[in-house]
């Protein structure tokens, strides 16, 4: 009796354990392929984050160049940053217009989407 019931036991047994690894092989194929579809979206924003960084770089240097070479410009102080195609200027200078004409420079230097202009105007002291 002992026999037939361990025989019939022992078969049910192996099906469930069959059954129930098939379902975990599955559960860590879905797993590994979640991970993997995770990992290539890093890759790709990691990509993404780099190419913005070296264009915004590129721009950054186009409008410091563009500054630099103004004859009206070149004198005053200041600093540009870019953040995905937005050019912040920032610094002081003698007047409201060439506090302008920066904010211009950056505007036509192709590939810059906004400019965020926070320069500040000083009055130059007299001698």
């Amino acid at each position: 009796m002992k026999v037939r019931i361990l025989m019939s036991v022992v078969p049910t047994m192996l099906l469930a354990f069959v059954l129930n690894g098939t379902a975990l092989a599955q559960s860590a194929s879905q797993s590994m392929d979640s991970a993997g579809r995770s990992a290539a979206g890093a890759v790709n924003d990691v990509v993404k984050g780099t190419a913005t960084a070296i264009s915004d770089t590129a721009l950054t240097t186009k409008i410091k160049t563009a500054l630099n070479t103004d004859s009206e410009i070149h004198h005053t102080r200041i600093h540009v940053t870019t953040r995905g195609g937005v050019v912040i200027l920032r610094g002081r200078v003698p007047s409201s217009v060439m506090k302008d004409r920066a904010e211009k420079i950056a505007r036509d230097t192709e590939g810059v989407k906004d400019v965020k202009n926070q320069l500040e105007i000083y009055k130059r002291v007299s001698d």
